[in-house]
């Protein structure tokens, strides 16, 4: 199953000094039961975009808690298998990962292109306000999901964490 863990840019690089990218207890997203009933007429690439998305949220989260980290969201796309993933029911699709997660598992890295970051550096600022329901730090988080995260692959993690 494809899952899809939150980063920041300190977090990978420190990760992938150790090749271990996740450990048993990892929250991170996924095509979850709840997801699938959420987006009813997605096909699977769709359903992963959607997981990835809510993975990309989740990043601003750990910028907000890390604030020497630079302002870019970062995920990591890894391959595990199905039965060492778990929904927790939290979010349509929040799941936790039961096994640890190494170089040769993941599948690419998306990073937020250097240009966004005023675009998350704003995100992170909005989302206490947004969690507390108001629509206009809502829509600053809307504008960071709409922006794309660039692809890159598991050979290109050394050159992302040196940013």
């Amino acid at each position: 199953m494809r899952v899809f863990i939150p980063f920041t840019l300190t977090a990978l690089a420190a990760a992938h000094a150790e090749d271990r990218f996740a450990t048993s207890g990892t929250a991170a997203r996924a095509v979850t039961p709840a997801l699938r009933e959420w987006y009813v007429e997605g096909d699977l690439e769709e359903l992963e975009y959607a997981a990835a998305t809510d993975a990309a949220q989740a990043s601003l989260r750990l910028l907000a808690a890390d604030p020497a980290a630079p302002r870019r969201r970062v995920i990591l796309a890894a391959d595990v298998p199905d039965s060492a993933v778990v929904p927790t029911g939290e979010e349509r699709s929040a799941v936790v990962i039961g096994v640890e997660v190494h170089r040769r598992d993941v599948a690419s890295v998306h990073v937020d292109d250097a240009a966004a970051e005023p675009v998350v550096v704003t995100a992170v600022g909005a989302l206490t306000a947004a969690d507390a329901g108001d629509d206009d730090a809502q829509f600053l988080l809307d504008v960071a999901e709409a922006t794309d995260l660039l692809w890159y692959d598991v050979m290109e993690i050394p050159q992302l964490g040196a940013q």
